[in-house]
């Protein structure tokens, strides 16, 4: 099975995205596949069409920066967040390990936007909102808090986020299109202007708006090329650390592959850091940054770190391989959008099938039988 089938699979699905492109590499080399359109416009899809991956920027460069710091000793996962930056919303003695577990108490979400009160000051702005939750009562993931990890990288490095993200994670690793927008073609559209934000801030689903403020001037037409989330775009110049990046699946498995075999990065990242990250915490199911989880390769239980992005894109790897996987879709674009995650694990078994059916008999998959951790 390959890349194809999993494309073929995704866009037979129930409420399918118009286009998808799907990749997996091992040891033995990579497969990518590409199927249906980039945009209402009828572009077809290509294997390097460049997406918008949303949240998967958390894991991707904003957690990956992060563990660059670290492995540099620059800082540590339990630094406290005021060793960096003053007057922000954390309670005394939250860490960057919070952050990254989403256990700081942070608010999952809040339209930045909308503040009258600190207009052209979207820091001050996320820094005004109270906690939500104590701090380390429980995992709530949250957009907020990956703010924060981006204020942190350039509070460490004294440049902007963009030039840290460049210098410490997609030059190294020669990501050539890994980066934040705008972006030119060949790049798929997200959605069909603001509708999911717009209706967010209407309903007060699934959080509720703690602004008054309603009136606001919204996009309505395709949106290509420029960020999707709408923090980033209005509030944050399309530059956070919590989404705006754009990449390809050629570049998102360079990377994948990468932090799925430490030991042959000796010069980007601390092995030892590289496995702290990706052990759960508190919460089953929740590394430092990335989400975890036991997926079937041919049957047999494998442990998989990964992360979703509300665009319809998702990232995962198999810590010790060298394996990674990755779907990018423009799940936005269909009539009745499916979950990010209905599509990924529509997509994983020919993936990781077509990993397992490499033709090496010491395939690592073949012996990873690991389970959640506690």
């Amino acid at each position: 099975m390959t890349a194809a089938v999993a494309v073929a699979s995704v866009l037979a699905s129930e409420s399918a995205p118009r286009g998808v492109v799907a990749g997996v590499v091992t040891d033995a080399g990579r497969d990518i596949a590409a199927g249906g359109l980039a945009d209402l416009a009828g572009t077809t899809m290509t294997p390097e069409t460049a997406f918008d991956i949303a949240s998967v920027s958390k894991v991707a460069v904003t957690t990956t920066a992060i563990l660059r710091l670290v492995s540099g000793g620059e800082l540590s996962f339990d630094d406290p967040v005021d060793r960096f930056l003053t007057g922000t919303a954390c309670a005394p003695g939250t860490t960057v390990r919070h952050l990254l577990q989403h256990r700081a108490g942070l608010w999952e979400w809040q339209p930045l936007y909308l503040d009258r009160e600190h207009v052209g000051d979207p820091a001050a702005a996320a820094d005004a909102i109270p906690l939500r939750y104590s701090l380390d009562e429980g995992r709530h993931y949250s957009d907020l808090g990956f703010m924060l990890l981006g204020r942190i990288i350039a509070a460490v490095t004294g440049q902007a986020l963009d030039a840290a993200v460049r210098d410490l994670v997609t030059a190294p690793l020669g990501l050539e299109r890994t980066g934040y927008g705008p972006v030119s073609r060949p790049v798929a559209s997200s959605a069909v202007g603001d509708r999911a934000e717009r209706r967010m801030v209407a309903t007060g689903q699934p959080y509720p708006i703690l602004t008054t403020v309603r009136d606001f001037t919204w996009r309505d037409d395709e949106i290509a090329g420029v960020v999707n989330d709408g923090n980033c775009f209005h509030a944050l110049g399309g530059i956070s650390g919590h989404a705006g990046l754009f990449s390809t699946a050629d570049d998102l498995l360079t990377l994948g592959a990468a932090l799925a075999a430490p030991e042959r990065h000796p010069e980007l990242w601390d092995p030892d850091a590289v496995a702290e990250l990706f052990r759960d915490g508190p919460d089953t199911g929740q590394a430092l940054g990335w989400r975890s989880d036991t997926v079937a390769v041919s049957g047999r239980p494998t442990r998989m770190v990964w992360h979703p992005g509300f665009t319809g894109c998702a990232l995962g790897l198999v810590p010790g391989t060298g394996t990674a996987a990755v779907l990018l879709t423009t799940r936005l674009l269909a009539p009745e959008p499916a979950p990010t995650e209905a599509l990924w694990r529509t997509a994983l078994p020919a993936l990781l099938d077509a990993a397992d059916s490499d033709d090496d008999d010491q395939n690592p998959l073949r012996d990873n039988e690991g389970t959640r951790t506690p």
